[in-house]
């Protein structure tokens, strides 16, 4: 091979060499590129998720979620908690956040957050033991209120018109969409033929938060609803192995709300709706009377227990097609937990203190020693 041959082939080789280096610089730029791409793309979404997860969940959200701390729960455990009840959005960040404001010494308890609350706002309840967030204003709704009568309150609290309110509530719409979303609680049994308001007794009597002046409907019977849910949920295990659903409970609470003069009464009444139903006898309380008839009255006459109507436990035994009012917390869970006797029967004297007896004749002498004159 002489000299030229081999200058040629050594040219060709240094021309081999340049073009793989060329097309190795262009894969590594190509890297490069895509790396830095990557982390661009990346690092603006991590950006994102870290600034979204350092604000409310939800501005708007006036759903109060209960959230128990144990006492002795660390940090770990009480953000997990917060992320699992969706009051923040990640767990971690939010310890972090914790820790970089040198924030600790929550204290134990059951508290009611919201998913518009701040992460600030949220340090401060568990460190105070209380609420930081204070609402625009609060609407109590006393147990034993028909819907009627609460259409009346959130009217005065609220500016809503009574009317616009009951509309809302009767509608077959709005009560279709509250039976999807609050499916457990809200039934079919709602909508039975001789129902007259399907959403009786569904709206539960508490205090409750609003964060802006002019809340919705929506908004007021959805908190409502919750409150329901939260109070329910406990006893569903309860009534599904006792073969009961969740309109027999409130209807049958409702009774023991409308019947009630004192605290201690709603387990006793519930025992004597419970003999009277072993034995097939009527229930014959006046609440359901009145609810018949449709008007209040300080006092049901003879002719009035005549009346034909559904909700008459008077003409019909068992109980009402469903509530006659809004039951409360002690109501349902008399209903659950009723006291163990023998009563048939009970009155209330003219200071409304409930007198029990086995006996029709004991009642009747009672009638006359508690309620003679009238």
């Amino acid at each position: 091979m002489d000299n030229g041959s081999k200058k040629d082939i050594m040219f060709e080789r240094m021309r081999e060499k340049k073009k793989e280096v060329k097309i190795v610089r262009r894969i590594v730029l190509v890297i490069v590129l895509v790396l830095v791409l990557i982390g661009l793309i990346g690092g603006r979404y991590v950006y994102k998720y870290i600034t979204g997860a350092l604000q409310p969940i939800d501005p708007d959200s006036e759903e109060v979620i209960e959230v128990e701390i144990q006492i002795g729960s660390g940090v770990d455990t009480i953000a997990a908690k917060l992320e699992a009840k969706g009051i923040v959005k990640d767990a971690r960040l939010f310890k972090y956040y914790v820790k970089f404001n040198n924030n600790s010494q929550f204290q134990a308890g059951t508290y009611g957050l919201t998913k518009s609350m701040t992460l600030d706002e949220i340090i401060e309840s568990l460190k105070t033991g209380k609420v930081y967030r204070e609402p625009v204003f609060t609407m109590t709704v006393p147990e034993g209120l028909t819907l009627k009568q609460i259409a009346k309150i959130v009217e005065k609290s609220t500016g809503i018109p009574e009317k616009e309110f009951l509309v809302y509530v009767n509608d077959e719409a709005t009560i279709n969409m509250l039976m999807g979303k609050y499916s457990k609680i809200l039934t079919e049994d709602i909508k039975a033929e001789n129902i007259k308001y399907p959403l009786e007794g569904y709206l539960f009597p508490a205090t409750y938060p609003f964060f802006e002046e002019k809340p919705s409907i929506e908004t007021i019977v959805d908190a409502m609803l919750q409150g329901t849910a939260l109070n329910v949920t406990p006893y569903l295990d309860y009534l599904q192995s006792n073969e009961k659903s969740v309109h027999w409970l409130l209807t049958f609470a409702s009774l023991l709300e409308e019947e009630a003069t004192a605290q201690s009464d709603r387990e006793t009444i519930a025992s004597v709706f419970y003999n009277r139903m072993k034995i097939d006898m009527p229930l014959q309380t006046d609440p359901t009377v009145l609810y018949a008839l449709g008007e209040h009255k300080d006092r049901v006459l003879y002719k009035d227990l005549e009346i034909e109507d559904p909700y008459n436990t008077y003409v019909v035994k068992g109980l009402p097609p469903g509530p006659i009012a809004g039951a409360g917390r002690s109501s349902i869970e008399a209903v659950i937990d009723p006291s163990k006797t023998n009563y048939l029967f009970f009155l209330a004297d003219k200071k409304g203190v409930n007198h029990f007896t086995d006996t029709y004749d004991q009642h009747l002498e009672n009638k006359a020693l508690y309620l003679s004159g009238d």
